[in-house]
C-alpha cells in the first residue's frame, strides 16, 4: 500500500498492505476507526490516517509494508513494468513513489486504460478530486483482497478485509451486505459534497483470456506465434523466466515456499537461478512443512539440495494444526474445507518466516494447477474442450479458494505474497495454446508444463514428473494424512444431532461432514449472518466425490517416487 496526491487526484492502493476507507459516514469517527485497525496485520511498518480536505465525511486509513522503498512506500505491482511505462509516456515524476503513475496514467488516459495497464497483483481507491469521482479497482485473479459495502442512502465503505467492515454494517439501521469485489473490474461512483456516493459504472478491464494490453510496453525476447510444439515450450520457458525476473524487485529479503511438488519447485529453482543472474546480496531461503514422515519434507530437501537454497524444515504437528485453525478461519473469512485444511500448514510456516526469519517477500505456486489443469480430477474430463471451460472457471474464482488461502496466510504474518504463475503475460499465453496440447497426457496431469522444461537439469527428474499432491495431503504421511486425523479428531467435537439439524442451522451450503460443520461454527463465530461469502464449497467435477482431498478419489494412486 501506499498513499500519493497530484493535483486534485488522491490514490491509495495495496499490494501485502491494508486499505481501509470510507465515504458519506454519519457515524462517530473515532469509533468506526478502530474498525481500521482490524487490518494492522497487513501492515506492520505504518499506520496513516487522514481525511479528504473539502469532502465531509471522507476519511481513508492505510496500513503499511515497505518493500520496494523503506522510506517511502510498498509497490503493489511490478516496478519494472511501471518504469517502462514511466519511459514510454514520459511522465514528469514529483515524488520517489512508484505507484505514483496511477495517477499519471489515469490523467492521461482515464480510469479504463490506467487499470488495463496495471502489471501485477493490487486494489486500488482513486479519488478524482477535481471531477468529484471515486475509483475502484482489484487485479485480474483478485490476489490482493478488497471488499466494500455502499448503503441505499449512499455510505460508502472499503477495506483489503471484511473483518474491517463488520462492526460498521452491524451498527447500521438497515441491512446491508459487504461483499468482495470483483476481481479484473473498476467501479465508478460519483462522489457529493456530502461524502455520499453513487455507482455509476462498474466494469470489467481484464480477463484471463485475453493478452494485456501492458504486453506492448513489457517485450520478451524470442517468442513466436508458431504453435510447434518445440516453440510453444520455449515460450513457456521465456515467459515464466520473464514471470519470475520482474517479480524480483524488493528492498526486503525474498524467500520461497517449497513444497517439493512441481509448481513450488519451479519457482524456487528459477528463483535462484535468476538471484545468481541479478546478483542479490543473499541467499534465497527456502521453506517446507510437514511431519517428519511427510512426503513432501522429503521431496522439498531433495529440490532444496539440487538448486542450492538455504532450506528451512518446519515441523507439523496435530496438535499445533488443530490449535491453529480458529486463528486461520479468522484470517481466512471462509469456511470452505480444502481452504482452510490447506491454509493451516501455510499460516504456521508464514509464522516461521516472521518469527525465526529475516525474509519478507515470499514466492509461491498459486495458480498452476487451475491455469495448467494440475488437478487429478482433469483425468476424467469428457473432451480437451471441456477441460479447457473448468480451468478458466477454477482461475476466475481463485479469489474464493487458493489465491485467498496464499493472501490471508501471508498478510497475517505481515509478509508479502508473490505468484508468478499468475503472471498476466504468461496465463494469457498459456490459455491460447490448443485445448488438446493442455490436456494430461500419458496418465500425468500438468504433462505440457512438466515437459517443456525436461532435460534442462532445473529441478530432479523424479521432482519434475511428481504426481500432483494436495497440499494439505502431502503434509502428512501416507499412513495417515492431516485429513485422516482431522476427522477423527472432528468426530467427537460435533455430535449428530447437530448434523441431523445441519440444513435447517445453515440454509446456506449446508456442511455435510463434522468437519465442514465446526469450520461453519467457528466462522459463524467470527463473522455471523456472512456465510454468503463462499457462494459454493471447493469440489472436483466429473468423479464421484464427498471430499474435496485428493486422496479420497479413485484415482489417487500414491507418487512411485515417494
Amino acid at each position: 500500500m501506499a498513499v500519493c496526491g497530484s493535483r486534485d487526484f488522491f490514490c491509495s492502493w495495496l499490494k501485502m498492505c491494508g486499505i481501509w476507507a470510507l465515504f458519506g459516514s454519519d457515524e462517530c469517527l473515532s469509533v468506526q476507526c478502530t474498525s481500521a485497525m482490524k487490518i494492522a496485520h497487513r501492515g506492520p511498518d505504518a499506520f496513516r490516517f487522514e481525511n479528504v480536505n473539502g469532502f465531509t465525511n471522507c476519511y481513508f486509513g492505510f496500513h503499511r509494508l515497505a518493500i520496494v522503498d523503506q522510506l517511502y512506500e510498498a509497490v503493489d505491482f511490478q516496478a519494472s513494468c511501471n518504469l517502462q511505462l514511466k519511459t514510454k509516456f514520459d511522465f514528469d515524476y514529483q515524488t520517489e513513489v512508484d505507484g505514483e503513475v496511477l495517477l499519471h496514467l489515469y490523467d492521461r488516459f482515464g480510469i479504463q486504460k490506467m487499470a488495463s495497464l496495471l502489471d501485477g497483483v493490487f486494489a486500488f481507491i482513486l479519488l478524482d478530486t477535481a471531477n468529484r469521482k471515486v475509483h475502484l479497482g482489484r487485479d485480474t485473479y483478485g490476489v490482493r483482497p478488497l471488499f466494500k459495502f455502499l448503503a441505499d442512502n449512499g455510505f460508502l465503505a472499503v477495506c483489503s478485509e471484511a473483518k474491517g467492515l463488520v462492526e460498521i454494517t452491524h451498527s447500521m439501521e438497515t441491512a446491508t451486505s459487504i461483499v468482495p469485489f470483483l476481481p479484473g473490474h473498476f467501479e465508478v461512483f460519483d462522489l457529493k459534497l456530502n461524502g455520499k456516493v453513487q455507482s455509476v459504472q462498474l466494469e470489467q478491464f481484464h480477463c484471463c483470456t485475453r493478452e494485456p494490453e501492458h504486453a506492448l510496453y513489457n517485450m520478451v525476447e524470442g517468442l513466436s506465434s508458431d504453435f510447434g510444439e518445440e516453440t510453444v515450450k520455449r515460450n513457456i520457458r521465456s515467459l515464466f523466466e520473464n514471470a519470475v525476473r520482474k517479480r524480483l524487485m524488493a528492498h526486503r529479503r525474498i524467500g520461497c515456499l517449497l513444497s517439493g511438488g512441481l509448481d513450488s519447485s519451479l519457482v524456487a529453482a528459477i528463483l535462484l537461478k535468476l538471484s545468481k543472474e541479478e546478483k542479490l546480496p543473499y541467499s534465497i531461503q527456502t521453506f517446507s512443512i510437514g511431519s517428519e514422515d511427510s512426503p513432501d519434507v522429503m521431496a522439498a530437501k531433495k529440490v532444496a539440495a539440487h538448486i542450492g537454497s538455504e532450506h528451512h524444515e518446519v515441523q507439523f504437528t496435530t496438535e499445533e494444526g488443530v490449535k491453529a485453525v480458529e486463528e486461520v478461519i479468522f484470517h481466512l473469512e471462509t469456511y470452505d474445507i480444502t481452504t482452510v485444511r490447506a491454509s493451516v500448514g501455510m499460516y504456521l510456516v508464514m509464522k516461521y518466516i516472521r518469527e525465526k526469519t529475516d525474509s519478507v517477500v515470499i514466492f509461491s505456486g498459486e495458480g498452476s494447477d487451475e491455469l495448467t489443469q494440475g488437478y487429478l480430477y482433469f483425468h476424467k474430463a469428457p473432451s480437451a474442450k471441456a477441460g479447457a471451460e473448468e480451468s478458466v472457471r477454477l482461475l476466475k474464482e481463485l479469489y474464493l479458494f487458493d489465491v485467498l488461502r496464499a493472501d490471508r496466510t501471508t498478510a497475517a504474518h505481515g509478509l508479502e505474497l508473490r505468484v508468478p504463475f499468475l503472471d498476466h503475460r504468461f496465463t494469457a499465453y498459456y490459455l491460447s495454446l490448443p485445448e488438446e496440447m493442455r490436456t494430461p497426457k500419458d496418465g500425468v496431469e500438468k504433462h505440457l508444463l512438466r515437459d517443456s522444461f525436461k532435460s534442462l537439469n532445473l529441478i530432479p527428474d523424479e521432482i519434475l514428473w511428481r504426481r500432483k499432491e494436495a497440499f494439505s495431503d502431502g503434509m502428512m504421511s501416507e499412513k495417515k494424512s492431516w485429513y485422516t486425523y482431522l476427522q477423527e479428531h472432528l468426530d467427537s467435537v460435533v455430535n449428530n444431532s447437530q448434523m441431523e439439524k445441519a440444513k435447517q442451522t445453515f440454509p446456506h451450503n449446508p456442511p455435510r461432514t463434522k468437519e465442514a460443520y465446526y469450520y461453519r461454527q467457528v466462522f459463524e463465530k467470527f463473522f455471523p449472518g456472512h456465510a454468503q461469502w463462499l457462494p459454493h464449497y471447493w469440489m472436483p467435477r466429473w468423479i464421484s466425490a464427498t471430499d474435496p482431498s485428493a486422496r479420497t478419489l479413485s484415482i489417487y494412486k500414491p507418487d512411485k517416487h515417494q
